[in-house]
């Protein structure tokens, strides 16, 4: 009952092809044919200072919105967080208050 069964290769059904035949074709060496000039690189990037001023200042504007964005996430975090403190401090307060 706890011995392990190990399964068996099911056996192929069906209509079974057999293993196509490869041939080999001889190889014959081509006659040596000139190698084609390579084709012309392209060219570097050139900076202008206009281009360069342009990047500069994009890169700046990039930086300065996601720290915006950065910032008002952790003070939306942050206002959440004190709302909560302040409210569990008066249910607290509300719960423990037996003098009345």
């Amino acid at each position: 009952m706890l011995r392990p069964k190990i399964p068996t290769m099911p056996q192929p059904t069906g209509l079974v092809t057999p293993p196509a035949v490869i041939e080999t074709t001889p190889v014959t060496p081509a006659a040596l044919t000139p190698q084609p000039a390579p084709a012309p690189s392209r060219p570097a990037v050139q900076l202008t200072p206009g281009t360069a001023l342009a990047l500069v200042g994009g890169g700046t504007a990039v930086v300065l919105v996601v720290g915006a964005v950065l910032v008002s996430m952790l003070l939306a975090v942050a206002v959440t967080a004190t709302s909560t403190a302040v409210c569990a401090v008066v249910i607290r307060a509300l719960l423990t208050r037996r003098d009345r």
